[in-house]
């Protein structure tokens, strides 16, 4: 099956990514100067996986870390607090570019006008105000849109192709991303065709999360669907737990939730966009603006399967399921 790996040479020996990579100037070139601010936490395996295809792409591209670039890291791990902390940060660094990623847009959009941002992982950059349109963005940010609202619904349709039987999903999500709004109207939108009743569950607070869905648990024929945020990145292993405790089949909307031993992914290849990403900040580093630069969508989707996890929820998976699988985990 398949299994992607990330270029070792460059996460070297270390487990954790240091908050400031830099180095002396070289001599032919001056050193260029790059700001990160991403959503994860330090140590977070994901993290580091996607960070480390930024980098590759940056070194194909002719910038290596402490010759020609210097990049300055800052790590939320979801918290509101250290986004805007370490988004003052940064922009006070005066880098040539930032990179960002998901919910930590929009505290960089409020520090900065005018220092160039790219962005990976933005379901609804039009919406949540940090461009213009996808085509001319307008201002100073430009990316990568991660989905449409529209695949909310086929989470939903997913759900009731694999667990045929289910007719309750409890929805997790974070209830203060605006595009975890649309998302939210999409699934409710195709929730009768499914017959599946669908709750909100929030991830805001870990206690309460488990509370909810112990909860919602105790009834028979439930489901559950993840959304995507930093938070339900920071809760990955008590979902997945919570999941398996109480015997709800889930679907996720990336592969890694499933490599975990979740049940079902579906979305777009978020380490592509890394890489993606890392050329927008090559051609704003020679003098391109972000204004020019196209917001791109997600054209690539994956659908993965963990059988094993499927067996353990006593689900049998349809023939059909399991040829349109991109990946299948046993």
């Amino acid at each position: 099956m398949r299994r992607r790996d990330f270029v070792r040479a460059i996460v070297g020996s270390a487990t954790v990514w240091p908050l400031t990579l830099s180095a002396q100037q070289t001599k032919s070139k001056p050193m260029r100067r790059v700001a990160a601010l991403m959503p994860y936490s330090a140590n977070d395996p994901q993290g580091q996986n996607r960070n480390a295809a930024f980098l590759q792409a940056l070194q194909q591209l002719g910038w290596t870390v402490g010759q020609n670039v210097q990049i300055d890291y800052r790590w939320s791990a979801g918290s509101e607090d250290d986004r805007r902390k370490y988004a003052a940060e940064l922009v006070a660094l005066a880098p040539d570019v930032i990179f960002t990623a998901g919910a930590d847009v929009e505290p960089l959009r409020q520090a900065t006008r005018t220092v160039p941002i790219v962005f990976v992982l933005v379901p609804d950059p039009v919406g949540a105000g940090f461009v213009d349109s996808l085509a001319r963005p307008g201002g100073n940010i430009t990316g990568f849109s991660q989905y449409d609202y529209g695949i909310g619904a086929k989470w939903l349709a997913l759900l009731k192709e694999i667990a045929p039987n289910t007719t309750r999903a409890a929805i997790l999500r974070d209830p203060a991303l605006r595009a975890g709004m649309g998302q939210w109207a999409a699934i409710q939108s195709v929730s009768p065709s499914v017959a599946i009743e669908v709750s909100p569950i929030s991830l805001v607070d870990a206690g309460e999360m488990e509370s909810a869905l112990t909860a919602f648990a105790r009834s028979s024929n439930g489901g559950l669907i993840v959304t995507g945020s930093a938070l339900t990145v920071l809760r990955r292993d008590l979902i997945i737990a919570l999941a398996a405790r109480y015997r709800l089949p889930a679907v996720y909307y990336e592969r890694s939730f499933v490599a975990a031993g979740g049940l079902i992914s579906y979305g777009p290849d978020f380490v592509e966009q890394f890489r993606l990403a890392a050329g927008y900040v090559d051609r704003i580093l020679k003098g391109e603006k972000p204004a020019d630069l196209p917001v791109q969508t997600a054209t690539k989707y994956e659908l993965v399967i963990n059988l094993k996890t499927a067996k353990a929820l006593g689900l049998n998976v349809s023939s059909s399921l399991l040829a349109t699988a991109d990946e299948v985990i046993e």
